[in-house]
């Protein structure tokens, strides 16, 4: 790393696990920087849960290296209590109430009664569960029970988040919320978060990274935007036009236009490629400099992207079909 340059607060370098005679995890690496979200995800069995249990030391005998803000948790035992972990089963005691078992979990992990005080309601208020901070355990809905999971894991207010399948069981509205939050955590107070899921709206719609995981191999890191790009070899745009046909070659001409193509059932559709190394914004405001010129009537206008579910079958079953 060079001088000056930014610690990751997340590092995994070559990470691997077996289970007897099954490898989990096959030289598992990726970065996360502060205050993204990183998504991650896999079919279930891909070694997402394995990866996740490593970062908070659930499971310390593998093979490779993790560093959290550069130093290596076997050698700093403290540092997982910057961490906030949602497992996919919290052991929670059902007898307890909402307030309580949250009390339990904080003056386990080191708070004062007057923390969880002023605490607690603030982490109810975030997760949507005010309402029922007085109520059982035992009488709460799946979904409320998730919502608890998250506020357990939000209590010591930890810059760090890790969370396995955290949007798991919820309504849409409860959904909503939860990813309305998740990304406020993000973007209001910097706390670097990955979460695993394998609900591909959830990822597409919060995660400002992705990483691909596939049979305990990572196949594909990166951000959202690259890896549609990739994917596509280039921004492209589609325009509905009826005269646009005849001005084709003026289109194909232009220095930053890789591709265009008139639809085979509609010559008023043409898809018009980039070239893969151009800036987007440069490439549109020369193609609508010549739109304009040649008084080319535009009747519809869409940027083309492939969808995260196309970009996730193609790393995981290598398939680009529509």
């Amino acid at each position: 790393m060079s001088k000056g340059a930014t610690v990751p607060v997340i590092e995994f370098c070559n990470v691997s696990k077996n289970y007897g005679a099954i490898e989990a995890l096959k030289d598992a690496s990726f970065e996360i920087n502060k205050g993204e979200i990183f998504g991650y995800i896999g079919p279930n069995g891909a070694g997402k849960t394995t990866s996740l249990k490593i970062l908070v030391g659930l499971i310390s005998n593998h093979r490779g290296e993790i560093r959290i803000n550069g130093l290596l948790p076997s050698e700093n035992p403290n540092i997982n209590r910057i961490i906030g972990y949602l497992p996919q089963d919290v052991g929670f005691q059902e007898w307890r109430t909402v307030t309580h078992a949250l009390s339990t979990f904080g003056r386990l992990s080191g708070m004062t009664k007057a923390d969880l005080s002023e605490r607690i309601p603030e982490v109810l208020a975030n997760v949507g569960l005010v309402d029922a901070e007085k109520r059982k355990i035992k009488h709460l809905s799946g979904g409320m029970k998730q919502k608890l999971k998250l506020a357990q894991a939000l209590l010591h207010n930890p810059p760090i988040l890790i969370l396995d399948e955290p949007l798991s069981g919820l309504d849409p509205t409860s959904r909503w919320q939860l990813k309305k939050t998740i990304k406020a955590l993000s973007t209001s107070t910097n706390v670097t978060i990955l979460f695993s899921s394998h609900i591909l709206d959830d990822v597409e719609d919060i995660a400002t990274s992705i990483g691909i995981i596939n049979q305990g191999k990572l196949a594909k890191v990166g951000k959202p935007h690259d890896l549609q790009k990739e994917l596509m070899g280039g921004d492209g745009v589609e325009v509905t036009s009826p005269n646009i046909s005849k001005k084709l070659k003026l289109i194909e001409n232009l220095p930053l236009v890789d591709t265009v193509e008139l639809d085979k059932e509609n010559d008023t559709k043409v898809t018009i490629m980039f070239v893969s190394s151009v800036n987007l914004d440069k490439g549109l405001i020369q193609l609508m400099n010549l739109l304009v010129t040649e008084q080319i009537i535009i009747h519809n206008f869409n940027y083309l992207k492939p969808s995260l579910e196309t970009v996730y079958l193609k790393y995981v079953m290598g398939d680009v079909s529509e």
